[in-house]
């Protein structure tokens, strides 16, 4: 493909598209944490867009290098996701039925990479679209992904943020419940 405004454009469009699980965990995570600081919320906007950088390039690289292992990994990725966010947010909303009204901990470094890998590893599949790109135009294309992410990562943060505070103590249970929800629509999808 050559340097173009569709070039540019359908990156973005990847971006949205990749971002929307991301966006539901940061409006999870920002339900679970109304207090948290701006750095953190760039830290965590930081992991969702690392990863939905990473994981397209490491599909362009399955691609021109082992893409028969690639695709009998595939199939796992629904089952994977719903593990791991199943976990999650089963484990948010534990907190939130027995925890009572105490402010809940701050999301640990552990279950925040946990989230990231589990909502961006669809995003190994893109690098099947955008195979046709040479190595600079694959890393600018994961680039703006990363960066759409972030943007909305931090939309979604900001909005459980201000509504977690409204809810208090039942934030983590509806966190747990999106969290939960967004595994079982992954998984459920695939076999679609």
């Amino acid at each position: 493909m050559e340097w173009s405004f569709v070039f540019f454009l359908n990156s973005a469009l990847l971006g949205v598209g990749l971002a929307m699980d991301a966006f539901s965990v940061s409006l999870a995570n920002g339900l679970h944490e109304p207090k948290m600081s701006g750095g953190r919320m760039c830290g965590i906007a930081g992991v969702f867009a690392g990863f939905q950088a990473l994981m397209p390039m490491a599909g362009w690289v399955c691609v021109h290098t082992i893409l028969q292992y690639f695709q009998a990994f595939e199939t796992l990725i629904p089952w994977i996701a719903l593990g791991l966010l199943g976990y999650i947010g089963g484990k948010m909303l534990l907190e939130g039925v027995c925890g009572g009204e105490e402010e809940a901990p701050a999301l640990g470094l552990s279950a925040l990479l946990v989230q990231g890998v589990a909502t961006s590893i669809d995003a190994l599949s893109v690098g099947f679209t955008i195979a046709g790109y040479g190595l600079v135009q694959a890393l600018v294309c994961a680039a703006i992904i990363a960066a759409v992410t972030f943007v909305i990562c931090t939309v979604g943060l900001l909005i459980g943020r201000r509504f977690g505070t409204v809810f208090a103590g039942k934030a983590s249970i509806l966190g747990g419940v999106i969290l939960i929800g967004i595994g079982l629509e992954i998984f459920i999808t695939s076999f679609l």
